[in-house]
């Protein structure tokens, strides 16, 4: 018996959900997501609720039936109210400048700078104060779409483990090893 995929998922007024064949439809003021329901999934909606169940008892299906419920509601709450992520940078010299057209700029040690062109249904705001470390803070109303892009930022230059100099997010603690003892 699963006890997430049991509970119902409230809708706010300001969302509209759809299910077409087996293809669930969320909008939203932020945007819009689809999903692909697979499986022996039955997605039932009332009037400001919706309710997953499964056909069958099987492993699969136990399987998936939480986890349905759990990407609904992650497509309703970032439509109504979005997602994000903080990023910092440690290091001497560690920049990041985003222009307009969505294109990050990392200067974070390398010989060159790193371009990344961003999603459109990301917005980035980079916070530079003296003597501080600069924060990254990714928005989406994807929260799948947010974790790949902040992950494969952090991916870029990880944590080092002597003296943790990298990209991180905010709050992570990262592991430091003691370097070479002098005698």
């Amino acid at each position: 018996m699963s006890r997430i995929g049991n509970i119902p998922i409230l809708i706010p007024n300001n969302v509209f959900v759809k299910k077409q064949d087996n293809i669930i439809y969320i909008k939203g003021p932020l945007g819009k997501l689809n999903q692909k329901i697979i499986g022996d999934i039955n997605i039932i909606i009332n009037n400001n609720n919706i309710i997953v169940k499964r056909k069958h008892n099987d492993k699969k299906n136990r399987a998936l039936h939480g986890l349905y419920r759990m990407l609904i509601y992650n497509m309703i709450k970032g439509v109504s109210n979005g997602f994000k992520k903080k990023l910092e940078l440690i290091g001497v010299g560690f920049r990041a400048n985003i222009n307009n057209n969505q294109i990050l700029n990392l200067n974070i040690g390398y010989s060159h700078n790193i371009m990344i062109k961003l999603p459109q249904s990301i917005t980035l705001e980079v916070k530079m104060e003296k003597n501080k470390k600069t924060q990254m803070i990714l928005k989406s109303y994807d929260k799948q779409l947010l974790g790949i892009v902040a992950a494969k930022i952090r991916s870029l230059r990880k944590p080092e483990p002597y003296k943790g100099k990298g990209i991180r997010y905010i709050n992570e603690y990262v592991i430091k090893k003691p370097g070479k003892s002098a005698k």
